[in-house]
């Protein structure tokens, strides 16, 4: 038996998630088990269990990809961003 690579992408049907999965379908090859939750269908429990707070994002192994590490704005960062200050 071979151990194979488990590859999950979150998405939410949107035209960047599915540029997403296309290219992770794209680079996958034999080893690689690839599953895909639309998370306005299923998937949320999975999604976080991995701490998923944006989309599109691909975990390999159990583990969130480094190019998909982001979180959700805090209300902090929203406000350093200028959001809620006057002009």
């Amino acid at each position: 038996m071979t151990k194979k690579r488990k590859v999950e992408v979150f998405t939410a049907g949107c035209p960047l998630c599915d540029e997403t999965v296309k290219l992770v379908k794209k680079l996958s090859c034999p080893s690689c088990d690839v599953e895909v939750y639309d998370l306005k269908k299923e998937g949320m429990d999975v999604a976080k269990k991995y701490g998923v707070n944006s989309v599109p994002t691909v975990v390999v192994d159990g583990k969130i990809a480094e190019c998909c590490v982001r979180g959700k704005p805090s209300e902090a960062d929203l406000k350093a961003a200028g959001i809620g200050k006057p002009l």
